[in-house]
Protein backbone atom coordinates (compact mmCIF):
# COMPACT_ATOMS: atom_id res chain seq x y z
CA UNK A 1 0.00 0.00 0.00
CA UNK A 2 2.31 3.18 -1.53
CA UNK A 3 0.73 6.14 -0.57
CA UNK A 4 1.69 9.68 -1.59
CA UNK A 5 0.34 11.94 1.25
CA UNK A 6 2.21 13.14 3.89
CA UNK A 7 1.49 12.94 7.53
CA UNK A 8 2.99 15.30 10.04
CA UNK A 9 4.26 13.92 13.31
CA UNK A 10 5.42 15.95 15.67
CA UNK A 11 6.81 14.48 19.03
CA UNK A 12 6.78 15.73 22.61
CA UNK A 13 9.85 18.07 22.30
CA UNK A 14 7.88 19.26 19.15
CA UNK A 15 10.29 18.53 16.45
CA UNK A 16 8.25 17.60 13.24
CA UNK A 17 8.32 14.57 11.07
CA UNK A 18 7.42 14.16 8.56
CA UNK A 19 6.13 10.77 6.61
CA UNK A 20 4.52 9.19 4.55
CA UNK A 21 0.88 7.72 5.27
CA UNK A 22 1.32 3.94 4.90
CA UNK A 23 4.42 4.61 7.41
CA UNK A 24 2.42 6.18 10.30
CA UNK A 25 -0.50 3.76 9.87
CA UNK A 26 1.83 1.25 11.47
CA UNK A 27 1.03 2.91 14.25
CA UNK A 28 -2.81 2.22 15.12
CA UNK A 29 -3.13 5.25 17.38
CA UNK A 30 -2.30 7.59 14.17
CA UNK A 31 -4.27 5.74 12.53
CA UNK A 32 -7.25 6.11 14.38
CA UNK A 33 -6.69 9.75 15.06
CA UNK A 34 -6.52 10.44 11.20
CA UNK A 35 -9.61 8.56 10.89
CA UNK A 36 -10.85 11.03 13.29
CA UNK A 37 -10.36 13.86 11.34
CA UNK A 38 -8.26 15.19 14.08
CA UNK A 39 -4.70 16.00 12.25
CA UNK A 40 -5.05 19.05 10.61
CA UNK A 41 -2.30 20.98 11.52
CA UNK A 42 -0.05 17.46 12.02
CA UNK A 43 -0.30 14.48 14.76
CA UNK A 44 0.97 15.35 17.87
CA UNK A 45 2.72 12.61 20.33
CA UNK A 46 3.04 14.08 23.72
CA UNK A 47 4.14 10.89 24.97
CA UNK A 48 7.09 10.69 22.84
CA UNK A 49 10.45 12.48 22.18
CA UNK A 50 12.12 13.43 18.95
CA UNK A 51 15.08 10.41 19.46
CA UNK A 52 12.13 7.46 20.23
CA UNK A 53 10.17 8.49 17.44
CA UNK A 54 12.87 8.99 14.99
CA UNK A 55 14.12 5.21 16.46
CA UNK A 56 9.65 4.27 15.65
CA UNK A 57 9.45 6.08 11.99
CA UNK A 58 13.06 3.95 11.39
CA UNK A 59 11.31 0.60 12.39
CA UNK A 60 8.03 1.57 10.41
CA UNK A 61 9.85 2.83 7.23
CA UNK A 62 11.83 -0.70 7.21
CA UNK A 63 9.31 -2.84 7.34
CA UNK A 64 6.47 -0.65 5.01
CA UNK A 65 9.70 -1.18 2.46
CA UNK A 66 9.89 -5.00 3.56
CA UNK A 67 6.05 -5.74 2.27
CA UNK A 68 6.68 -4.15 -0.95
CA UNK A 69 9.21 -7.03 -1.37
CA UNK A 70 7.95 -9.52 0.04
CA UNK A 71 8.02 -11.70 -3.72
CA UNK A 72 11.60 -11.21 -3.17
CA UNK A 73 13.14 -14.76 -1.60
CA UNK A 74 15.16 -13.79 1.24
CA UNK A 75 13.20 -10.76 2.41
CA UNK A 76 12.08 -12.53 5.47
CA UNK A 77 15.25 -13.29 7.04
CA UNK A 78 16.94 -10.18 6.27
CA UNK A 79 14.36 -8.25 8.07
CA UNK A 80 15.01 -10.71 10.93
CA UNK A 81 18.55 -9.96 10.60
CA UNK A 82 17.30 -6.26 10.35
CA UNK A 83 15.00 -6.47 13.80
CA UNK A 84 17.85 -7.99 15.81
CA UNK A 85 20.26 -5.35 15.57
CA UNK A 86 17.54 -2.65 16.00
CA UNK A 87 16.74 -3.97 19.32
CA UNK A 88 20.92 -3.57 20.00
CA UNK A 89 20.60 -0.05 22.09
CA UNK A 90 20.55 0.82 25.78
CA UNK A 91 18.43 -0.61 27.98
CA UNK A 92 17.11 3.29 28.33
CA UNK A 93 16.53 3.56 24.80
CA UNK A 94 14.78 -0.02 24.64
CA UNK A 95 12.54 0.97 27.26
CA UNK A 96 11.76 4.34 25.72
CA UNK A 97 10.92 2.53 22.19
CA UNK A 98 8.43 -0.04 24.58
CA UNK A 99 6.52 2.67 25.16
CA UNK A 100 6.17 4.71 22.82
CA UNK A 101 5.06 1.52 20.61
CA UNK A 102 2.54 0.86 23.26
CA UNK A 103 1.29 4.54 23.46
CA UNK A 104 1.36 4.09 19.50
CA UNK A 105 -0.13 0.95 19.56
CA UNK A 106 2.67 -0.62 16.99
CA UNK A 107 1.77 -4.55 17.79
CA UNK A 108 5.24 -5.81 15.83
CA UNK A 109 7.16 -3.23 17.34
CA UNK A 110 6.00 -3.95 20.66
CA UNK A 111 6.34 -7.66 20.72
CA UNK A 112 10.13 -7.16 18.74
CA UNK A 113 11.10 -5.14 22.09
CA UNK A 114 9.47 -6.92 24.88
CA UNK A 115 11.20 -9.97 23.43
CA UNK A 116 14.78 -8.35 23.31
CA UNK A 117 13.89 -7.40 27.03
CA UNK A 118 12.48 -11.21 27.44
CA UNK A 119 15.96 -12.54 25.59
CA UNK A 120 18.11 -10.76 28.16
CA UNK A 121 16.60 -12.10 31.50
CA UNK A 122 15.89 -15.59 30.05
CA UNK A 123 18.51 -17.80 32.18
CA UNK A 124 19.43 -15.42 34.90
CA UNK A 125 18.89 -15.30 38.84
CA UNK A 126 16.69 -12.41 40.13
CA UNK A 127 20.23 -10.79 41.23
CA UNK A 128 21.70 -10.48 37.91
CA UNK A 129 17.93 -9.23 36.89
CA UNK A 130 18.61 -6.43 38.84
CA UNK A 131 21.54 -5.66 38.01
CA UNK A 132 21.21 -5.55 34.05
CA UNK A 133 18.32 -3.35 34.62
CA UNK A 134 19.54 -1.50 37.67
CA UNK A 135 16.65 -2.48 40.11
CA UNK A 136 17.65 -1.88 44.02
CA UNK A 137 16.71 -3.93 46.55
CA UNK A 138 12.90 -3.03 47.88
CA UNK A 139 13.65 -5.21 50.73
CA UNK A 140 16.26 -6.15 52.97
CA UNK A 141 17.46 -10.25 53.00
CA UNK A 142 15.62 -11.27 56.13
CA UNK A 143 12.30 -9.50 54.95
CA UNK A 144 12.56 -11.15 50.90
CA UNK A 145 13.45 -14.19 53.24
CA UNK A 146 9.94 -13.98 55.25
CA UNK A 147 7.79 -13.10 51.69
CA UNK A 148 9.55 -15.95 49.92
CA UNK A 149 7.95 -18.13 53.01
CA UNK A 150 4.38 -16.52 52.61
CA UNK A 151 3.96 -17.18 49.59
CA UNK A 152 5.69 -20.46 48.93
CA UNK A 153 2.87 -21.89 47.88
CA UNK A 154 3.07 -19.80 44.77
CA UNK A 155 6.55 -20.86 44.28
CA UNK A 156 6.03 -24.74 44.00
Amino acid sequence: MSSSRIITLTSSDKVAFYVDEAVAFESQTIKDVIGDGCEDKGTFLPNVTSKVLSKVIEYCNKHVEARKLEERSGVDEELKAWDADFVKVDMGTLFDIITAANYLNNEGLLDLTCQSVAEQIKGKTPEEIRRTFGIERYFTPEEEEEVQREIQWALE
